[in-house]
C-alpha cells in the first residue's frame, strides 16, 4: 500500500509519499507565508492553500512513481473562512488560528466562559474556530458555508462535506462527550442557522479523487498536532509530544476519558479510529518558528538553519518572554505582548536570540508542568518533532528548564505520518493503531545538564517577566496563582 499524505500547514504545505512500513518515498513541500495585518490580525489566500495541497501532492506522487492506494490530509485545525458550497469558491481570506481580532467577540460572552468550557473542555478564545467564524459573518460576508480549511479543502478534493472529530473537537462548537455538533454552543455564537460539515472518523473513507493521478479515496482526516501525537506514538495516557512550528504545542495522550484541565489547558479530542475516541490535553506557544522569523525579519539571524551559530552560550541575565501574538495557555491573554528584560549595553545579538530560544523553552516547560498536574503525576519524559528541533541550543534549553528527557522525533515529518497512518488503518482493516506507527527510537536525547535548583530560579524570573506582559490585572492575578 502507497499513501499520499498531505499535511497542510501555516507556513507551508508539504506532502510524502509513504508505504505500509512507514517509510517514506518522497518528498515535496510548497512554502507559504501568512499576512499579519495591524490589529492581531492572520490571513491566508485560500487559493494559495489549495494550490499549495494540488502542487505538493503531484510533486510528491511523480517523485514516488508507484501506485497510490489514498490520499490522506492533515490541516491547521482552527483557521476558517468562508466559500461557495455550489461553486467551491472562497469568499473570504482564510482567518489563521494566531488571528486575534474576535477577542471582542468572546469578552462579550465571557459570562458563559464556564458553560463553555464544561461542554466543550476548550477555553473561551479566539484561537478556536467558533469566534472566528461568528468574526467573519459580522465583518466580512453572510454568504455561503462558513467552515475550518479541511472541509473546504477536502470538498476541493472529492465533493464531501466533512471534517473529522478532532478537528471539530477545537471548534468551540462541539459537545466533548458526544462528539456532536452542540445546539447551545451554536446559539451563544450566533452559528445556529449554518450548514455544519458531518463529522467523521479519521479512518473514514470520505470519497474519491482523481487530483493526484488515477482515482484513489480521500481518507485519513486529522488535526495536525493530534496527527504528530499519533506518529510519536503516544497512545497510552501520560505520554506526551511537542511539535515546534509555527507556534509550538504540547499534547498528552488521556485515553478514553475526556478529563478537564483544572490548570487552564485545553482537552480536545487526539482521534477517533476503529470505532474508538481518544482524548488529549494540550497547550499552546503561539510564537515558535513564527518568532524565529521575527528575528530574521530584524536581520539577527538569516534563518532558523543559523540559531546555534549566533546564540550567546548564555543570555547573561537577558530574559524574553516571546508573546508576539498573545499568551496561550494558561495565561490565555490575547493582548499579551512579547519583552526582552534585562539588557545592558554590553548585549549583544547572540544574547537576544538565546533569550528569545529560552523564551520558548520556558513557556514550554510551564506547559510540561501543568500536564503533570492534570495527569496527577510528572511527565517522564518529552518526545518532540518540528522543524526546530535541529536547534541544539532550544533542545537543551528545553531539557534543562522542563527538567525531562527530550526525545527528537526521527522523521521530519511526524504530521503527515499520522495522517498517514490513519490511512493506512482505514486500507487494512487488521491493523491497530500501534501497528499503523510502528516502532521508533529518538534520533537524539537530550538529558538535563542544569540542576533543578537552577531551572526552577531562572523560570521564577521567567514567570515574573511574562506577568509583566499580560494586558489585564485579572490576567496577572491567574498567572500569579497558576505559577
Amino acid at each position: 500500500m502507497h499513501v499520499l499524505a498531505i499535511d497542510q500547514g501555516t507556513s507551508g504545505t508539504k506532502a510524502i509519499v509513504v508505504d505500509a512500513g512507514g517509510a517514506v518515498l518522497a518528498i515535496a513541500e510548497e512554502a507559504l507565508r501568512p499576512r499579519y495585518l495591524a490589529g492581531g490580525g492572520v490571513e491566508q489566500d485560500p487559493r494559495a492553500l489549495l494550490g499549495s495541497v494540488l502542487t505538493a501532492g503531484r510533486r510528491a506522487a511523480a517523485a514516488a512513481g508507484v501506485p497510490l492506494d489514498a490520499v490522506a490530509l492533515a490541516n491547521q485545525g482552527e483557521t476558517v473562512l468562508a466559500w461557495d458550497p455550489v461553486t467551491g469558491e472562497p469568499l473570504t481570506p482564510a482567518i489563521v488560528w494566531q488571528d486575534r481580532r474576535a477577542e471582542p467577540l468572546c469578552a462579550a460572552r465571557a459570562e458563559h466562559a464556564g458553560r463553555v468550557a464544561a461542554l466543550t473542555g476548550l477555553v473561551l478564545d479566539p484561537y478556536f474556530s467558533a469566534p472566528k467564524m461568528r468574526w467573519i459573518r459580522e465583518e466580512l460576508t453572510t454568504e455561503g458555508v462558513v467552515t475550518t480549511t479541511d472541509t473546504w479543502l477536502v470538498h476541493r478534493l472529492c465533493g464531501a462535506f466533512v471534517t473529522d472529530a478532532a478537528t471539530a473537537s477545537r471548534s468551540l462548537l462541539l459537545g466533548l462527550e458526544d462528539a456532536r455538533w452542540n445546539g447551545e454552543l451554536l446559539e451563544l455564537f450566533g452559528l445556529g442557522s449554518e450548514r455544519l460539515p458531518e463529522i467523521v472518523a479519521g479512518d473514514a473513507v470520505v470519497g474519491t479523487t482523481t487530483a493526484f493521478g488515477p482515482e484513489v479515496p480521500v481518507t485519513g482526516l486529522i488535526v495536525d498536532q493530534q496527527a504528530a501525537l499519533l506518529a510519536e506514538a503516544c497512545l497510552e495516557a501520560g505520554t506526551a509530544k511537542c511539535t515546534y512550528g509555527t507556534g509550538a504545542f504540547l499534547l498528552a495522550q488521556l485515553g478514553t476519558s475526556p478529563a478537564r484541565s483544572a490548570s487552564g489547558l485545553a482537552t480536545s479530542i487526539a482521534w477517533r479510529l476503529r470505532g474508538e475516541t481518544r482524548y488529549c490535553v494540550d497547550g499552546q506557544v503561539y510564537t515558535a518558528a513564527s518568532a524565529v522569523r521575527w528575528l530574521a525579519d530584524l536581520g539577527l539571524v538569516s534563518g532558523a538553519d543559523q540559531l546555534d551559530a549566533v546564540a550567546a552560550p548564555s543570555g547573561d541575565g537577558v530574559l524574553c518572554v516571546p508573546a508576539l501574538a498573545g499568551l496561550a495557555a494558561p495565561w490565555w491573554d490575547a493582548g499579551a505582548t512579547a519583552s526582552f528584560t534585562g539588557m545592558t549595553l554590553s548585549t549583544g545579538r547572540g544574547h537576544l536570540v538565546r533569550a528569545l530560544l529560552e523564551g520558548v523553552a520556558a513557556q514550554v516547560a510551564a506547559l510540561t508542568a501543568l500536564v503533570g498536574a492534570d495527569l496527577g503525576a510528572p511527565l517522564s519524559r518529552l518526545r518532540v518533532d518540528g522543524g526546530l528541533t535541529r536547534s541544539r541550543v532550544l533542545m537543551q534549553a528545553q531539557a534543562d528548564l522542563a527538567q525531562l528527557p527530550v526525545e527528537v522525533y526521527p522523521s521530519p515529518h511526524a504530521t503527515p505520518l499520522g495522517a498517514a497512518a490513519c490511512a493506512l488503518m482505514a486500507l487494512d482493516p487488521a491493523l491497530d493503531a500501534a501497528a499503523a506507527v510502528g516502532g521508533w527510537r529518538p534520533s537524539a536525547v537530550y538529558e538535563p545538564a542544569w540542576p533543578a535548583d537552577r531551572a526552577a530560579a531562572y523560570l521564577e524570573r521567567w514567570q515574573a517577566a511574562a506577568r509583566t506582559t499580560l494586558s489585564s490585572k485579572e490576567s496577572k492575578e491567574n498567572s500569579k496563582e497558576k505559577s
